[in-house]
């Protein structure tokens, strides 16, 4: 079947020569309004469109094509667009590709240009495609037990953790603030046949150090003024489950040799008492300090250090997964939507842009911040950079971006073969199969970007 392909053009002269000029390799359908073009965009069938940015009741300005690329995420999310623009419209396709169009093409048209164009931008279009196909397929979201992320790093983290979870060894959860340490300890209690016990979290650094012991420990009537009955403690209400300690840093050095009393022991004692109680407790700890410069400090014993370091986990900040980020974004946004009762919202491109561009210090945290401030500030069904609290990316910046399309589309189609691969467990017919392409041609593409197979 040829794929189809939507025109947006207002001359009939120039829609009959793309039309005539395309017809043997595309299903054509010319779109010569703006409410024609949203109407065909919206109904999602049309992967692919090209559009001239001077469009009724403004055909000698952009105004209107910069206005339907505005409205293109909310129209059709998966639709890539190339704009016909002036030869001396250099701004204008600069401006267009910040609003989230895929390429542009000179005026006059050269047809042998513009199918080029085409098969490049079709083919981008059905390797996004193809990743969302290969997600549903496989069931592989880019989820493990609420964490998201599509990025090499937390694929790998997601593999570790569930590897993890398989033992009863201590694990130290390290990461800077913001990035889902808390998240993290709960998939590995979550995936473990600790599951149906309880997981207890406990902030080290948010109790008060005179009734942090009580709180871990418990305490015996009488133990100290004001305990006027027995309590449990947290590691008691553990029992057969699993404790988090978060912020370990922030323990005691008298409260450090208890808790690796209970990891040489499996005992403790409540405050005040004298019996030795006997628990089945899974330890997982969490810190954004660095741990090993606290031991060389005597801020934190060392023997605690390496008993609790068993299982190392570290939790990659923000800006080191870009490609979670606009997947993060836009999951945050469903999400407070829907609580807020507010129907469909999307970022504008000049938003994703400027997410993408953010070095968020705040990582994750910070991110759902953001979006939850973007909705606050605002009623409209678009978010802007400016509802973000972000700068908008600037057309200077966003022409220095244009060099390097051709290895962002690169970089999309060397992920999706990685993926497939990875789907298949290197299988190439599988992978080949997944990814709609013959298999000489998976391995020209595996020669062309240098992904070697381990047999």
């Amino acid at each position: 079947m040829k794929k189809r392909l939507l025109i947006i053009e207002d001359e009939l002269s120039v829609a009959k020569q793309l039309k005539w000029g395309l017809i043997k390799n595309y299903e054509i359908t010319i779109a010569s309004g703006v409410d024609a073009a949203r109407r065909a965009l919206a109904s999602g069938t049309f992967p692919v469109a090209t559009m001239d940015l001077g469009l009724p009741p403004h055909p000698d300005t952009p105004i209107q094509g910069f206005k339907l690329l505005e409205e293109l995420p909310s129209l059709a999310p998966h639709t890539r667009v190339i704009v016909i623009t002036g030869n001396t419209e250099e701004e204008n396709a600069i401006r267009a590709i910040a609003l989230g169009a895929a390429d542009f093409c000179n005026k006059p048209i050269d047809l042998k240009i513009l199918h080029i164009i085409l098969e490049r931008t079709f083919r981008i279009q059905e390797l996004e495609e193809t990743n969302r196909r290969l997600q549903a397929q496989t069931g592989q979201s880019g989820a493990l037990c609420g964490m998201l992320g599509i990025s090499p790093a937390m694929t790998t983290l997601f593999e570790r953790l569930t590897q993890v979870a398989r033992t009863d060894y201590p694990a130290l959860i390290t990461g800077s603030t913001g990035t889902g340490k808390e998240m993290a300890a709960k998939a590995i209690h979550q995936l473990s046949p600790r599951a149906a016990k309880p997981l207890v979290i406990i902030n080290c650094g948010a109790i008060p150090e005179n009734l942090l012991e009580s709180e871990l420990f418990g305490h015996e009537k009488g133990a100290f003024t004001g305990a006027s009955s027995r309590k449990t403690g947290r590691f008691e209400q553990a029992d057969q489950g699993t404790i988090f300690l978060d912020e370990i840093g922030e323990l005691p050095l008298n409260l450090q040799v208890k808790i690796l009393r209970f990891l040489q022991e499996s005992t403790i004692e409540r405050l005040g008492g004298t019996a030795t109680i006997t628990l089945d407790v899974r330890i997982i700890a969490a810190t954004n300090a660095d741990l090993e410069k606290a031991v060389e400090k005597g801020e934190f014993r060392e023997d605690l250090f390496y008993r609790l370091n068993v299982v190392p986990l570290t939790i990659p900040d923000l800006r080191n997964r870009p490609e979670d980020i606009l997947l993060l974004a836009n999951t945050f946004l469903r999400e407070e939507s829907r609580k807020l009762q507010r129907g469909q919202t999307s970022f504008s491109p000049a938003a994703s842009a400027a997410l993408a561009a953010h070095p968020w210090p705040g990582n994750v945290r910070e991110l759902q911040n953001r979006v939850r401030r973007a909705l606050a500030n605002t009623l409209d069904r678009i978010i802007t950079p400016g509802d973000l609290g972000l700068e908008e990316i600037s057309p200077d910046q966003e022409s220095q971006k244009l060099t390097t399309l051709k290895a962002a589309r690169e970089e999309a189609e060397r992920q999706a073969i990685a993926k497939a691969l990875a789907c298949s467990g290197n299988n190439i017919s599988q992978a080949a199969k997944l990814l709609d392409i013959s298999r000489p041609t998976l391995h020209d593409l595996l020669k062309k970007h240098r992904i070697s197979i381990d047999k």
